[in-house]
């Protein structure tokens, strides 16, 4: 969607044209620089590539908050609209750590939302409104995506001995990203017990 009020001819008012803004790249996005932290460079690899996935998705995960935030509407407004800022603005710290760590192991951090769009696994909303339903459930699935990858990444990270990447990811993302879902999910609709932790309660009672 794109809307222009110039016209081909006003584009001679312009100080840059669009050419002479192609400059060289001194680092492409896949290569990494050399770094003296004491870290092999195949852990610095696979760090950084993990790194950015989790910065594609929590970039759109902090959209996705200040989405909502302008277009929730019902009897919760009040209340949505504060606490999904909230959660947006505490998003875009985590954004900060992970494009810094990503640059601290030799990469170059995703930052356009363009590229973010192309590299995020976390499906894209319509760009209209939603019930608050939906924009519930959509916070819940997107906090759960990035859970899932973040644990398995700081596993990843451990293992390589890379702690400093496994702490930002642990100490930050997840431990964040929980207590965001803790706070989103008392304004779902009541989920249905699990069956298996009901029969627990049941034995428990019996003994």
């Amino acid at each position: 969607m794109k809307t222009r009020a110039t016209t081909p001819g006003d584009s001679k008012n312009l100080h840059e044209s669009e050419t002479a803004l192609r400059a060289v790249e001194p680092q492409s996005f896949t290569q990494l620089r050399r770094t003296s932290i004491a870290l092999e460079s195949s852990a610095e690899r696979t760090d950084v590539q993990n790194l950015s996935q989790l910065l594609a998705d929590t970039i759109t995960l902090r959209d996705l908050y200040k989405k909502h935030h302008w277009q929730v509407s019902g009897p919760t407004f009040a209340m949505l609209h504060v606490l999904f800022d909230k959660h947006a603005a505490e998003q875009t710290v985590l954004v900060d750590l992970l494009a810094e760590r990503i640059q601290i192991l030799g990469g170059v951090a995703i930052a356009m939302g363009a590229d973010v769009a192309e590299a995020t696994i976390i499906p894209r909303p319509p760009i209209g409104c939603e019930t608050t339903a939906a924009q519930i459930r959509r916070l819940l699935h997107a906090h759960e995506v990035i859970l899932l990858e973040a644990r398995a990444m700081a596993r990843a990270a451990t293992a390589a001995g890379d702690d400093g990447t496994a702490d930002v990811i642990v100490s930050n993302v997840i431990r964040t990203g929980e207590f965001q879902v803790w706070f989103i999910a008392q304004h779902a609709e009541p989920a249905a017990v699990d069956p298996a932790s009901s029969v627990r309660e049941r034995d428990h009672a019996a003994n």
